[in-house]
This record gives C-alpha cells, structure tokens and sequence, in this order.
C-alpha cells in the first residue's frame, strides 16, 4: 500500500493500473476519445471563422470600389463633360471592375471564397455539421452585369456615354444591395460559429472536470495515506527488529 500510495502521488493519477478502477479506466478512455475530438471540432470551427473573416476583407474592399464606381457613373453624366472626358472616367471605371472580377477568384487555402458553395462546418465531437451562407460573387447577375464574366474580357457596363452610365448606375446600386446583402450573411455565419466555439470550449472543460474527478489523484487525501502507511511500515520495522533481538538475550542468558 505504501508502494502504491508513492507510485499515486509521483504520478498524479490514482490509476496507476487497470487493476486500480477498471471501469474508471475504461470510462476515462472514452472522455479522452471525445476530449480530442472537440479539440479537432474547435480548430475546424476556427478555421471556418478565419475563412469568414478573409471573405469579410475583401468585400469590404468590394464596396469601396462599387462606391468610387457609383460616383463615376454619376461624374460621367455631367453635360459639361466632354468624351474625352468620359473616357478617362470610365478607364478608371474598368479598372475598379477588374478588381472586383480578380477578387471573385481569391482563394482560402484552395478553397473557393467566392463561388456560391455553402461549406459545411464540423461543429461537435459527433460530426454533426454547420452550413454556411455561401457568397458568389462570378456566378450572380448582380455583379456580372457590373464587371463581366471570368471569361470575358470586358466588362458588361461602361461609362463612356450618358446614357451608359445611367445603365451602369442601376446596375452598381443592384450589385451594392447584394453586397449588403452578402456582408449580412457573412456576419451571421461568424456569429454562429461563435456561439458553436463556446459551447465546444464549454463542453471540453466539463469533460475534462469529469476526467479528472476519475483519474486524477487527491494529493492532501493521498498524502494521508502515504503518512500513515509510512508510519506503519516504520513500526512494523521497529518491532520485527526487537522480535529479531530477543534470541539474541536469551543466548546471552545460556552463555
């Protein structure tokens, strides 16, 4: 007991051997089984807001260009603007379209930011799934009819009459209303990734309370019992080494 009461406290587990509590052994492995899946379901969840966040990024820049566009389509229909006029605008113009059109390609670690998909978030140590709102920016009329295709080489409005730019402002204040609309569903995704991620965090404290309970060793109790044995080994020693002496006075006697 002394022995196994040393082996305790040197080791912090009062599960030494299976021999010691078999069910809590075999209870204690599935806590660690699952421990260690919420672990890897929290990195997922993680990673799926980081994802959010980056697509976040960059359509923030995407308003800002759709912004300065708004403001060209509206520049360019002064009547005291000339053509050379207007085409300086609308080269600016095509430019911030490019820009939007590149962004539409952007990936997050190779996977797609802006090409519709709903992805689908491990969310527990079960495997049960969380499908975010997915964003299309390449395959939604609300931006192609602004900046064109991926396979076009020109984008779908210009600016370089008035009356081009009175389509092109239509189209921009659609393609803004998606936006928004895109934004919105982006920080709904994050907010319930969120919640997910602390009730992970929640959940993989309990189990590990729960672990413990079963595995870890009462160090004060334990201590306790280490003193005890120890005195009872030391007495025992005490009194086997006076049994050991007798013979030897009552030789002594005889002699």
């Amino acid at each position: 007991m002394l022995s196994k009461s040393l082996a305790r406290l040197s080791s912090g587990s009062k599960i030494t051997s299976p021999a010691d509590d078999s069910a809590g052994l075999a209870v204690s492995m599935k806590l660690n089984a699952q421990m260690a899946r919420v672990g890897a379901a929290v990195n997922n969840v993680g990673n799926a807001v980081s994802y959010n966040q980056t697509q976040d990024g960059y359509l923030q820049k995407v308003g800002d260009a759709l912004n300065r566009m708004s403001e060209l389509s509206i520049l360019a229909q002064d009547v005291t603007k000339s053509t050379s006029d207007r085409a300086l605008y609308n080269q600016e113009f095509t430019t911030l379209a490019s820009y939007i059109k590149d962004v539409g390609t952007k990936d997050f670690n190779g996977v797609s930011l802006f090409n519709g998909t709903g992805l689908s978030v491990t969310t527990d140590s079960d495997g049960n799934k969380f499908t975010m709102t997915g964003v299309d920016i390449m395959g939604n009329t609300s931006y192609t009819n602004v900046v064109g295709t991926t396979q076009g080489t020109t984008t779908t409005d210009t600016i370089d009459t008035a009356a081009n730019a009175q389509t092109a402002l239509a189209d921009i204040k659609t393609a803004i209303s998606q936006l928004a609309a895109d934004r919105a569903s982006i920080g709904s995704n994050m907010e319930s990734l969120g919640f997910y991620s602390d009730q992970l965090g929640t959940l993989k404290n309990n189990l590990s309370a729960a672990n413990s309970r079963i595995t870890d060793v009462d160090v004060a109790q334990e201590s306790t019992q280490y003193a005890k044995y120890n005195i009872l080994v030391q007495s025992g020693t005490a009194m086997l080494a006076q049994a050991n002496a007798l013979p030897q006075s009552a030789l002594k006697l005889l002699q």
